[in-house]
């Protein structure tokens, strides 16, 4: 079962953070839109015997800038394309796009599950970020979208935010718990080369919280959440039970997918070496080349056994379930006794991994604390 993720590059503005490919000045979608449709027309050709897609994520950018129409003609050409057996369809909103006939149009288009980017219900923090909508449209669209027919739907929110008060980010996880958003991915912000926020801390105009200070904000995140009856089913996700997102869950389980539009990723493994593309990050270009049926791939990487194992390492360490040894070595021929076992046993002491059982390591809480540090312990080469 594989996924396909569609990138679809527009905002409105920009936000501090963001370092994902956009644009903000695009006046009409439509010749985006038949770009996409033949670039999925193209990979379902060459696919559609091979893997059925389980699900569908529209991300970016901001898919909630399309018309419902463009949706209908991005879901039709892949229903044409592929064999589907769909299981969820995920569509990326921001607050200020969740009117009911918008929601009701997308409902009915097929779209099932909703991804919404509210990142914090105040304006002081929405303001600093230079997001697009404000506190009121953060908290009302919750309600839209239900009164739209979604029982399946998620927000994201930021902290480490500079200069927000501690009970700031509180009173955004009581407010999401109080609300019974029922999947939250939280996140804390990190400052990425060649975004506004880089500029703003290299120039001295903001000051980075210390990672000290970000440690105790994730702590209490997982603390928080856990109490108020969501599951932490991998580190940034949180999900009332029965609303795991199968898209992202997909993506940690090494899962095969198609990524459409301009920079998005594939990943397709049916034997060695596995293959990894990016298109192109450019829309002009992106619609060009495909308006001549060139393919629109900036890189191509093949990936052998090793670098396979060493990404199953780092994405299973950061669920629940933990990465399953058994596995690893059936799958990807590599005993982590054989090749860890001095870390293995370290990790455990130093209580960033829980006592090994079944061949299952897992992560404790300082060690979802300090996961880039237990990943690189256990990674080979």
């Amino acid at each position: 079962m594989a996924g396909i993720y569609i990138h679809v590059p527009f905002c409105t503005q920009r936000c501090v953070y963001c370092d994902f490919y956009f644009v903000t000045t695009a006046t009409t979608y439509s010749p985006y839109v038949d770009a996409l449709v033949n670039e999925i027309d193209h990979y379902g050709a060459k696919h559609i015997s091979e893997e059925p897609i389980r699900t569908v994520y529209f991300g970016g950018g901001t898919p909630s800038l399309l018309k419902v129409a463009d949706v209908q003609r991005i879901l039709l050409a892949i229903e044409n394309s592929f064999q589907l057996e769909l299981e969820e369809l995920t569509f990326e909103m921001n607050p200020e796009d969740g009117s009911h006939d918008y929601l009701s149009g997308l409902r009915d288009a097929g779209i099932d599950r909703l991804s919404i980017g509210v990142q914090s219900f105040y304006d002081r923090d929405l303001e600093f970020m230079n997001r697009s909508h404000n506190a009121e449209q953060a908290e009302s669209v919750v309600e839209t979208v239900r009164a739209a027919g979604f029982d399946n739907f998620s927000i994201d929110l930021i902290f480490g935010i500079p200069g927000q008060p501690p009970e700031y980010w509180a009173a955004n996880l009581e407010k999401a718990a109080r609300l019974d958003v029922p999947h939250v991915s939280t996140y804390g912000l990190t400052i990425e080369p060649e975004t506004p926020l880089f500029k703003m801390v290299r120039n001295g105009k903001v000051t980075a919280i210390s990672e000290e200070d970000h440690a105790d904000q994730f702590r209490f995140t997982i603390g928080y959440m856990v109490d108020a009856g969501y599951e932490h089913y991998e580190i940034s996700s949180f999900a009332k039970p029965g609303h795991r997102a199968v898209h992202n869950h997909a993506y940690w389980s090494h899962t095969n997918y198609l990524g459409f539009g301009p920079s998005a990723h594939s990943f397709w493994w049916r034997g060695l070496p596995a293959r990894r593309w990016v298109n192109v990050k450019n829309l002009r270009q992106y619609e060009g080349l495909l308006s001549g049926r060139t393919t629109p791939v900036e890189m191509e990487e093949h990936l052998d056994l090793d670098t396979l194992a060493n990404e199953h390492i780092m994405l299973r360490l950061r669920t629940e379930d933990g990465l399953d040894m058994n596995f690893l070595e059936s799958q990807y021929g590599l005993d982590l006794y054989e090749e860890r076992v001095d870390d293995l046993a370290w990790l455990e002491s130093e209580g960033f991994i829980e006592p090994i059982r079944n061949n299952r390591v897992k992560l404790t809480l300082d060690g979802k604390i300090m996961a880039d540090m237990v990943t690189s312990k256990l990674m080979i080469g």
